[in-house]
């Protein structure tokens, strides 16, 4: 299984990238900062056609069988980046189809990081959904928090447990 972590927080080295880091030790996987890309939001001209995005996504598409998307909770949600990226797949379905039917049969899953314990319950339809749309498998997605500058040990659990989960999912 080769996969790939794209963590969507306005900070690179904030909350969810730390969580994101331990899951990434744990699949030994690739980590890309959507803020560090210039993805621009989805248009129906496609003016952003030499953005990052088509780079990004044709790699992913090429090289990658497992998606993970991490993202902090914003407004109940999924973070700006993470959304415009998502947005962008439209791209691939009305353009670039021949690169949009190549996520068809990967796999995908999703990691939220806030500052409490509690899952939000609708966080992960949107990735769930988007999955089951664009033909991939969508197998399983883990809350995360972070409320001091250590990890709570709860949580690192919680992070080996997924990494497991997603391990033993893509290789059944």
């Amino acid at each position: 299984m080769k996969a790939i972590i794209l963590q969507g927080s306005a900070r690179t080295e904030g909350n969810t990238a730390k969580v994101s880091r331990v899951l990434q030790e744990k699949l030994n996987c690739d980590l890309v900062h959507l803020a560090d890309k210039n993805i621009g939001h989805f248009d129906y001209d496609y003016k952003n056609e030499g953005d990052d995005f088509y780079p990004l996504i044709k790699n992913i598409a090429e090289n990658y069988d497992l998606i993970i998307f991490a993202s902090p909770v914003y407004w109940y949600t999924m973070s700006g980046y993470t959304k415009v990226f998502f947005d962008r797949i439209s791209d691939l379905i009305r353009v670039h189809k021949d690169l949009g039917r190549e996520l068809r049969g990967k796999s995908m899953a999703a990691l939220s990081c806030g500052y409490g314990n509690t899952e939000i319950d609708s966080f992960f339809i949107p990735f769930e959904k988007s999955a089951n749309y664009l033909g991939m498998n969508y197998i399983g997605n883990v809350h995360t928090w972070v409320q001091t500058d250590q990890l709570d040990q709860e949580v690192i659990q919680r992070i080996e447990n997924f990494a497991q989960q997603l391990t033993n999912k893509f290789n059944a």
